[in-house]
């Protein structure tokens, strides 16, 4: 071999190595860009995340503070009359006094449910878990609303009904679930707790259809059923003393326990929701299945 052949051959493999480095730099390159983009992304999401919590926070704020103007100034008044320099005969006086009181006891249910939604959404792993009876928790909750004559509440869970979670949220999901049905569903609505079998089920799940016989709401306030201080009959809502946060609550009760919850208005009248409640002890607050009705 001549020495120009074997330059050539040198210089064909010099040109070989260097556009394999150059391909091998060029994958690297492109590898680069979207870890680069991807981390981009990530960044903005989680701006756009950080901006949206901000936000969510600033408007429970101002909610908060909305809320709480009405029952405190009502309690203002009436102290202001009760201590004015114009006297109060003694039927008047015991009036004021009980509307206070009223006023007092909605100021403390509105503590007691921002304080509840703040803890479930900051500091969930703080709730201890203990094994509980589902029907019993339920049974509880109707018996310490006392329905009126007037209602009729059948709850047809099965008994024992074993669970492990956090007693306190499971109890709140069954009151706030009967006292806003009791509230809004009319005078003469039946209720009905009841297991249901969804179309596709997941093990260590219960799934069960709570539902009024009612008016139901309309279909568009539904996507918003769940919200915080969502009153869908203002006035009424402030008659009945409610806070706006019981369906709130209950939906993130629900997520605690590894389950779903969703709200349609029945067919025949009333309002009706379907959830699922995992049996077996869990680590987080994500829902873990898909729920089907």
């Amino acid at each position: 071999m001549q020495w120009s052949d074997a330059f050539l051959v040198l210089l064909l493999a010099a040109l070989v190595v260097i556009l394999f480095q150059y391909v091998r730099l060029a994958r690297k390159n492109r590898r680069l860009h979207q870890l680069a983009d991807e981390a981009n992304r990530l960044r903005h999401e989680a701006a756009a995340t950080e901006q949206r919590n901000r936000q969510l926070k600033q408007e429970m704020t101002s909610n908060i503070a909305h809320e709480l103007k009405t029952p405190v100034s009502s309690i203002r008044g009436y102290l202001e009359i009760l201590l004015g320099p114009h006297p109060v005969d003694a039927e008047r006086r015991q009036h004021y006094l009980e509307r206070s009181y009223q006023q007092t006891l909605r100021l403390s249910d509105l503590i007691q449910d921002v304080s509840l939604i703040g803890k479930l959404e900051e500091s969930a792993d703080l709730f201890p878990l203990e094994s509980c009876d589902l029907h019993l928790i339920a049974h509880e909750a109707i018996a310490d609303l006392a329905p009126t004559p007037s209602h009729t509440v059948s709850l047809l869970l099965p008994s024992p009904m074993p669970i492990v979670g956090n007693r306190e949220l499971l109890y709140s999901i069954f009151r706030n679930l009967v006292e806003n049905a009791l509230t809004h569903a009319g005078s003469a609505a039946t209720i009905t707790i009841e297991p249901y079998k969804p179309n596709s089920s997941t093990p260590n799940q219960y799934y069960i259809h709570f539902y009024d016989t009612g008016c139901g709401v309309p279909d568009e306030a539904l996507p918003r059923l769940f919200d915080r201080f969502v009153r869908l009959d203002n006035s009424r809502s402030r008659r009945s003393g409610g806070t706006g946060l019981g369906l709130s609550i209950v939906k993130h009760a629900v997520h605690f326990h590894g389950g779903q919850i969703i709200a349609k208005n029945r067919v025949g009248g009333g309002l009706e929701f379907y959830f699922s409640l995992s049996a077996a002890p869990h680590t987080n607050n994500k829902p873990q299945h898909t729920l089907s009705t």
